[in-house]
């Protein structure tokens, strides 16, 4: 039996647009977010997800609730799924934190960890993640949808995949409600099948944060 494992990107938010840190503030989709996740869950549902789970939080919930209004699923919650935590960055703009705290935009903006600031570490972000997409694997045989956030998305796979932090930096950014599949047979290795899978134009991609 082979396990495929879409991992989602939730749609667009006013924050996204106007490049504000999120983290794990509780910003609901927009008009254009929730028009990706509708169209996005169109393509989705032809795929017949056996199950769906998604991040607690509204943009990603919201964003998967448009998935079970198509497949008839109950989307489960798991907050290991949220977006990493970037503390005192949450609420500002990328240009207000580089110009508030320069030493720990330029480690963000190198791919280092971030000192300072109360933000997550990449390591403990990834594995948290993982640990979510894992258990989402588990809910049931074939296709199963997690619904989550980009930064988190990016860190949780690639500590599933085994990889360096530097590879991770190899990885474009995901785009508003695309999604990444991976695959694992007989209970061997994660493989990645497709990365930022979408249905729609290509739009600028807004920071994963």
């Amino acid at each position: 039996m082979t396990t495929r494992l879409l991992v989602w990107r939730h749609g667009n938010t006013d924050w996204n647009a106007g490049s504000r840190v999120q983290g794990q503030t509780d910003v609901p989709l927009n008009e254009l977010g929730r028009r990706q996740a509708a169209e996005a869950a169109t393509l989705l549902a032809t795929l017949r997800p056996d199950a769906i789970v998604a991040s607690d939080l509204s943009r990603a919930a919201d964003t998967a609730a448009a998935l079970a209004a198509l497949t008839g699923l109950t989307v489960s919650h798991d907050e290991r799924l949220r977006e990493r935590f970037f503390g005192a960055w949450q609420g500002l703009t990328t240009a207000e934190v580089a110009a508030q705290r320069p030493d720990e935009f330029a480690r963000w903006k190198a791919g280092a960890d971030v000192v300072g600031g109360d933000v997550e570490t990449l390591d403990d972000l990834g594995k948290r993640v993982a640990d979510g997409l894992q258990d989402a694997a588990r809910l049931a045989p074939g296709v199963v949808v997690a619904a989550t956030h980009g930064a988190a998305a990016r860190q949780g796979i690639a500590h599933l995949l085994g990889w360096p932090v530097a590879q991770v930096r190899t990885l474009r950014a995901l785009q508003n409600c695309h999604w990444v599949e991976l695959t694992r047979s007989d209970g061997g290795d994660w493989q990645m099948s497709a990365y930022n899978v979408g249905v729609f134009a290509e739009r600028p991609i807004p920071p994963a944060v």
